[in-house]
């Protein structure tokens, strides 16, 4: 053999595995940073309204829904067999919600009754995360648990139909991981990766590596000290009970009896045995005075949905029944938004006793948490005084040591009951399988219970697809949907074939709506820009709506919105739109579920209550009494939010006339107030 062809030889052997590396690299470095089409960026469905030649500006028309008392009228009449409903679902948290809106959008009869309100427990106290769940994937390599693989693919897949069909009310949020150690740097990298690669097509964003100085400047109140670097991944963010509102509305429009604060105080059953409805009770009256009276609802098939409370609904089916829900309790605490950046959280996946917490921004202000301790089921569980110290502590290990984590700084806190599914072999609840499961009693009781926020909507197909096939029932098309577009130009109805829709249908408010929305808000209704922004990102195309309803100022700027606290971009006219269009019926459905504003500070939350309930009273025509009572519940609902116990005799007087006295509080405390100037 010649020297020339030894030489080819030898330059095709090294040229082989060097190509092979660069067409590897290539397509990594292409994966990563390929062009996304991110959910949640498109332009709207439905373009704004403009202004026509001659001046004129037409206001989109959307459709309405029942009233409360026509949902309550139409539930009354099931007891006549051709009234009869498919469904019933009990409770209207997220999977209630989401299965009354798949069952009604498969063309079956249904009806949703909820005792409080919607998404008045677990579904509005929880992380604000639409994730996959990295320390799920990690349990699953580590102890090699299929069920934790399984239901990080199945939330990393929902995860992407949050943002496609409730774009106004969920985003991508980049999540930093702190590394203290090199070591740490390639096992997070290898994790997050494959947390990339699992997503797939449902990815939003690729992770990424950040230098020392890179973290500082992404996160500047990061501890420097033992800081090599952070590896960023990506997850999504939601407003939780502004979601589980939608879901509920959405339902109505589409044809589902949904009644809020009527409970069932017990189960119907037919000559075999078999639940068939429920007495159910509409709590309002009493609230006003007035009697009240139970109502029959009948319906082929009930489904028990009501989170922690399921097994109490079990036991109304069969006393002796097997519990099969263990609550754990999870703590949140709210503190200023200069804790994190505005756009970017924290994870720390290596707490002092190995528990996950999350910092991260919400709504302009911080959110902390959470913890993971076994617990009993109440109604509004208190946040305990360990678990906000124990959050304050660890948090304080990540920050800069120059940055003061105080006690004062806790705007609120508060406690959600996570209805975990009982693992027999299971220890505690921190290794508890985030999963859930649909049982069958044996006369017909469904219950859907475990999940979570990100996988309500897999489990409620789910749900409905087991009471098709236990109870024979038919699904047909959606024939005339509803325009919920307020537009001819959108036909959602289209879509709707008698199967499982919810991944494609678009929750109210999203078919309008754009990043850019507010901008048409503002310069039609002359509103403020953070309170514009506010009214597109939790309404959706409905701002427009809620706008309009937001009394004129008489001011120069903003021409509209009279915010009810002066720190946050709540308006009244979010009142006035709760009350008509949400099925509002207390202060506490306001401030804590319409609007946000006693999870994000219960104090400003007390101090905006007298205008709140001005603007409910008159809409719902409170008399004194009502009023009073509004008063006093809402101030023991604001206990459960962390308002300090001084202020729970507060009256409404004291608020009206500022003499509210703050000098005991430690917030009150931690400011200079009467320092000398400093001297030059």
């Amino acid at each position: 053999m010649s020297r020339f062809s030894r030489a080819a030889g030898l330059a095709r052997r090294i040229a082989l595995p060097t190509t092979a590396v660069a067409v590897g690299g290539g397509a990594l470095l292409y994966y990563s940073y390929k062009p996304r089409n991110i959910p949640g960026y498109e332009g709207p469905v439905v373009p704004p309204p403009i202004f026509g030649a001659d001046g004129t500006f037409k206001l989109p028309k959307f459709p309405k829904v029942k009233s409360r008392e026509e949902q309550i009228a139409a539930l009354k009449k099931s007891v006549d067999p051709s009234e009869e409903y498919d469904i019933l679902v009990i409770g209207a948290g997220a999977t209630g919600a989401g299965v009354a809106l798949d069952a009604a959008t498969r063309g079956l009869k249904v009806a949703i009754v909820e005792r409080d309100d919607f998404s008045s427990g677990t579904s509005s106290k929880s992380t604000k995360l639409v994730h996959g769940g990295v320390r799920y994937l990690e349990k699953a390599v580590w102890n090699l648990d299929y069920s934790q693989y399984q239901l990080v693919r199945e939330a990393l897949k929902e995860r992407k139909y949050f943002l496609q069909t409730a774009p106004h009310l969920s985003m991508w949020l980049p999540i930093m991981l702190p590394l203290d150690k090199w070591w740490k740097a390639p096992y997070y990298w290898a994790g997050t990766k494959f947390y990339d690669l699992l997503a797939g097509s449902e990815g939003i964003e690729s992770s990424y590596f950040l230098t020392k100085s890179k973290a500082i400047d992404a996160f500047p109140m990061l501890k420097r000290t033992d800081l090599v670097g952070a590896l960023v991944y990506y997850d999504g963010a939601h407003n939780d009970s502004r979601m589980n509102v939608s879901l509920a509305m959405t339902s109505a429009l589409y044809g589902a009896n949904i009644v809020n604060h009527a409970e069932v105080t017990s189960l119907l059953k037919d000559d075999r045995g078999k639940v068939c409805g429920a007495t159910v009770q509409d709590r309002i009256p009493g609230l006003n005075g007035q009697s009240t009276q139970d109502f029959k609802v009948k319906a082929k098939c009930v489904i028990n949905c009501t989170g922690p409370f399921s097994d109490s609904i079990r036991k109304m089916d069969d006393q002796e029944c097997k519990e099969i829900v263990a609550p754990a309790s999870g703590v949140h605490v709210i503190l200023p938004g200069y804790y994190s950046p505005a756009k970017m959280g924290l994870l720390d996946p290596s707490t002092s006793d190995g528990r996950v917490i999350f910092f991260l921004p919400w709504q302009g202000n911080t959110i902390a948490g959470t913890t993971d301790s076994p617990a009993k089921v109440t109604n509004n569980p208190l946040p305990d005084e360990e678990s906000i110290q124990w959050i304050l502590k660890e948090v304080s290990h990540y920050l800069s040591p120059d940055i003061n984590v105080r006690r004062g700084d806790v705007l609120a806190a508060w406690s959600g009951l996570r209805p975990l599914v009982k693992d027999p072999k299971a220890k505690n609840t921190e290794s508890l399988v985030r999963n859930h499961l649909i049982d069958v009693s044996e006369s017909g009781l469904i219950t859907c219970a475990g999940g979570k926020w990100t996988t309500y909507r897999q489990m409620a197909e789910e749900c409905v697809d087991e009471a098709i096939k236990e109870f024979k029932l038919q699904t047909k098309p959606f024939i005339n949907a509803p325009r919920v577009s307020g537009t001819e130009e959108v036909d959602d109805g289209a879509i709707l074939d008698g199967s499982c829709q919810t991944h494609n249908v678009r929750l109210i408010g999203a078919h309008g709506f754009s990043k850019t929305l507010f901008i048409h808000i503002i310069q039609h209704f002359g509103i403020e820009t953070d309170v514009a922004k506010h009214l597109t990102e939790s309404y959706g195309d409905r701002a427009w709506t809620v706008a309009a309803m937001c009394k004129p100022t008489d001011k120069r700027f903003p021409a509209r919105g009279e915010r009810i606290a002066a720190l946050y971009p709540f308006v009244d006219g979010e009142i006035r739109y709760a009350v008509k269009h949400e099925y509002a019926q207390t202060a506490v459905d306001v401030i804590a579920r319409r609007t946000r504003l006693s999870f994000l500070n219960a104090q400003a939350a007390l101090e905006s209550l007298p205008k709140i309930i001005d603007i409910m009273a008159e809409e719902l025509k409170w008399d004194s009494r009502r009023q009073e009572r509004e008063w006093k519940d809402t101030v023991t609902f604001l206990q459960s939010m962390g308002l300090p116990e001084p202020m729970l005799s507060t009256t409404r007087k004291q608020v009206e006339s500022r003499k509210l006295d703050f000098s005991s509080s430690l917030e009150y405390k931690m400011y200079s107030r009467h320092d000398k100037p400093i001297e030059e």
